[in-house]
């Protein structure tokens, strides 16, 4: 219930739907860390790993930094406010043996590239060419069939990035007054 986007002026910006989130019952709190992480993380939108297994195939993921364990269940508290699981660099490091080291704040995910429970990362098969596509927890892929929501990471990462549209930031006139 939330995404991040650039500004006009280039700046990060997540947006969280929190009423939406409590009318889903999830708890929007876990949104904004899981944005606000992301934002940091990627903040321009257009970072990979490539995984080549062998000579012939070979996979971007985005470097999306909570999708991998975002559920509300995964989350933990600070200070009695609940925020997301987030997955260190190791998780994009196919390299890794199962278990060698920890891949998520939460220690719930035992090896590179795992998906906990609701979980997913946006995978572009480079062989295939096929564009980008989603894998869940479940691990069916499925191709995105809609239009993605505008300033989305999807539609980010589908649009040349000279045709990209970005959230406008407009100023409260006494904002701009005091700022003068």
């Amino acid at each position: 219930m939330g995404y991040h986007d650039l500004t006009n002026e280039g700046l990060p910006l997540g947006k969280v739907f929190a009423g939406s989130d409590i009318q889903m019952g999830y708890q929007w709190t876990v949104t904004a860390s899981h944005e606000l992480l992301e934002m940091l993380g990627d903040p321009d939108v257009n970072l990979t790993v490539f995984v080549q297994p062998d000579s012939s195939k070979g996979t971007l993921y985005a470097y999306e930094v909570a999708d991998a364990c975002e559920a509300d269940e995964f989350g933990y508290s600070i200070n009695g406010t609940l925020v997301t699981d987030f997955v260190f660099p190791a998780w994009f490091e196919s390299f890794r043996a199962s278990g060698s080291t920890r891949f998520d704040y939460q220690n719930k995910i035992q090896q590179p590239l795992q998906l906990l429970a609701g979980g997913y990362i946006g995978a572009f098969d480079i062989a295939s060419g096929a564009g980008w596509h989603q894998i869940s927890a479940q691990g069916s892929p499925f191709k995105y069939e809609m239009r993605p929501r505008l300033g989305s990471r999807r539609e980010r990462r589908r649009t040349p990035r000279n045709h990209w549209l970005k959230s406008e930031v407009r100023q409260q006139p006494h904002i701009q007054a005091a700022a003068r």
